[in-house]
């Protein structure tokens, strides 16, 4: 299993970006610097939809924003399961069960 290790910074990943569109090749830059030239291929086509050069896939905007928004998501799913596990339980404590809306 391949260890894991902290993100390159992103300053580092930028200058790796400009070296390849200056021409030199993803495999040369992997042999003189520790990423992979899977990874830095990665980085130019992320480069390129940040640019709106790609269409294909998000921008790291959009991307940021879609983690966003699934941890809110997340969030308000549990905080809607604990709700109704409290008013069933205030309801059987009670002895009442609350009216359903009509849903109309």
């Amino acid at each position: 299993m391949p260890k894991s290790r902290n993100p390159y910074p992103l300053e580092f990943r930028q200058q790796i970006v400009e070296l390849v569109r200056a021409g030199r090749t993803p495999e040369d830059l992997s042999r003189e610097f520790e990423p992979s030239a899977e990874s830095i291929r990665n980085w130019v086509k992320q480069a390129d939809r940040d640019a709106g050069l790609r269409p294909d896939g998000l921008t790291s905007v959009e991307r940021e924003e879609l983690g966003r928004l699934r941890r809110e998501n997340r969030q308000l799913r549990q905080e809607r399961e604990i709700l109704a596990k409290a008013a069933a339980w205030f309801a059987q404590e009670t002895g009442t069960v609350p009216k359903k809306s009509s849903g109309s």
